[in-house]
């Protein structure tokens, strides 16, 4: 009788299956062998090449967000240059406003030295703000528009002002060449 079990005899030939670990590294080794042989069958001209069209494929994307850069920067200095006086002119119409409520007690056929001078003095600055690029925004009688009016109140629409129109202006609105400055604050229409 032997020493071995049943479950013996099945191990050994499982192990005998399995090949040698120096067989499977010399495999290995010669499949990298090969890969590199492919490798190195390349041309160098071809690689060169390869490289050179990578390289003028990057320079042209590089060339062409520098130009997308370039005329970002121009049109935001376009637009600073076109709007760099609105803070001065929104500064102004705060001063135009002042002179307005100072001008409610004042009657139209008021001659004195203090009525001609407040005269003189909103018209001469309304001139200039004009001159600037600043206009008023016509909304009474007009439908109303958010972009450009805040509604302050709202009354029952009638024959005479359809739902949506401006009815009454409470305060001027401004704008300033193609943007608003100053919303208009006013009195609407509405269903």
């Amino acid at each position: 009788m032997s020493d071995e079990t049943p479950g013996d005899a099945p191990v050994e030939e499982e192990a005998e299956q399995t090949p040698p670990v120096d067989e499977v590294t010399q495999e290995t080794d010669a499949e990298e062998t090969v890969a590199e042989e492919v490798e190195e069958e390349r041309d160098p001209l071809e690689l060169a090449l390869e490289r050179a069209e990578t390289a003028e494929k990057e320079i042209a994307y590089k060339e062409a967000e520098i130009q997308n850069v370039r005329k970002r920067l121009m049109a935001e200095k376009a637009e600073a240059i076109q709007y760099g006086g609105m803070g001065v002119a929104r500064r102004m119409l705060t001063i135009l406003g002042d002179v307005d409520r100072a001008m409610t007690g004042i009657e139209d056929d008021d001659q004195s030295a203090v009525a001609q001078g407040l005269r003189l003095l909103r018209n001469k600055m309304w001139h200039e703000l004009q001159a600037d690029g600043v206009a008023a925004i016509e909304a009474k009688g007009s439908a109303f528009d958010p972009s450009k009016m805040e509604a302050i109140a709202t009354i029952p629409a009638t024959e005479e002002h359809a739902s949506g129109t401006v009815v009454d202006v409470l305060e001027q609105g401004y704008m300033y060449k193609s943007k608003v400055i100053v919303v208009a604050r006013v009195v609407v229409a509405s269903d």
